[in-house]
């Protein structure tokens, strides 16, 4: 590893709390550009990985180097993060809010100001600048903390649970500006159970549960390795001989489950000799929704 090509690298990292053990040894590395998904579920370790990444809380061994170097002060005004409580003073200003933490990051405060109100126009809330944070609802305080964490233009953004509590249009306004961050020059990493978002979203996958990591890699990769697990056929009917409940209606197609004994070559050939003509035929590789449940009801089992 080469902290250039590297902005975040996270080696045999261990912390316990008592006789609990919530990270155990692990490891993995975010590519500087890249979007990379940091998955598990709830009470995973996925947020005292990042505390630990950013030295908020100390690890009990292992090692966290950020933009290449130790956590600190001066390497974490380079770092963008929005942690997964809100943290925000409830009776400060918006505006006051906002500017306070663009000063927290080097910013001066004219500039932190005009920053601070032109992200505010962005996400909707500049209305609300002079309103106490404890007047706004939990989606608006969301993304006040995530223009914190933006506003100055930071290498590295860290977002912990990001779409938390947002409506469907935030979420979609709040994606768009990650990849606009990320065409400019950021690398982001975020964490989350919602899978859908990480096959949107990421290239680079880590997958905690239970405290250890169950994967790491390429996204697609590790659904390829896999194999397809589905195939769709799109046609004018079933054939008798599949008509037993391995299909599931799919946007006007047929969806079968490829099982042990059954392959993609027997449902084609069910159709064929049925006559029935095939538009659409198509392995499916299994979603990432898939691949969480899977992995995760292992590691279970095997404990």
């Amino acid at each position: 590893m080469t902290s250039s090509e590297f902005v975040l690298e996270i080696e045999n990292l261990t912390k316990t709390f008592g006789d609990r053990t919530v990270v155990s040894n692990v490891s993995f590395a975010v590519r500087r550009g890249e979007i990379f998904g940091f998955l598990g579920p709830n009470g995973s370790g996925k947020t005292t990985t990042i505390r630990m990444a950013l030295g908020i809380i100390k690890q009990d061994s292992g090692s966290v180097r950020i933009l290449g170097a130790n956590p600190g002060r001066t390497v974490l005004k380079r770092v963008g993060y929005l942690p997964e409580d809100r943290g925000l003073l409830r009776k400060v200003r918006v505006m006051d809010i906002v500017r306070y933490l663009g000063r927290l990051k080097g910013l001066s405060a004219a500039d932190a100001e005009d920053r601070g109100g032109e992200l505010l126009h962005r996400v909707g809330l500049f209305q609300f600048r002079n309103k106490k944070v404890e007047g706004l609802s939990r989606g608006m305080s969301q993304l006040i903390q995530f223009i914190s964490s933006i506003i100055h233009e930071p290498e590295f953004i860290i977002l912990d649970e990001p779409f938390s509590g947002l409506d469907p249009l935030n979420v979609q306004l709040m994606k768009q500006m990650l990849f606009e961050q990320r065409e400019r020059g950021a690398t982001i990493m975020f964490s989350t159970h919602i899978m859908s978002d990480v096959e949107e979203l990421c290239q680079r996958v880590a997958l905690i549960a239970d405290s250890h990591l169950l994967l790491y890699g390429n996204l697609d990769e590790i659904k390829r390795e896999r194999g397809a697990s589905t195939v769709r056929v799109r046609a004018p009917e079933m054939p008798a001989s599949l008509s037993n409940g391995r299909s599931i209606p799919a946007n006007g197609s047929m969806e079968f489950a490829i099982e042990e004994g059954h392959g993609s070559e027997e449902i084609l050939r069910a159709f064929l000799d049925a006559g029935i003509p095939v538009e659409q035929f198509e392995l499916l590789l299994p979603t990432m929704n898939d691949v969480f449940i899977e992995e995760v009801t292992r590691a279970r089992d095997l404990t």
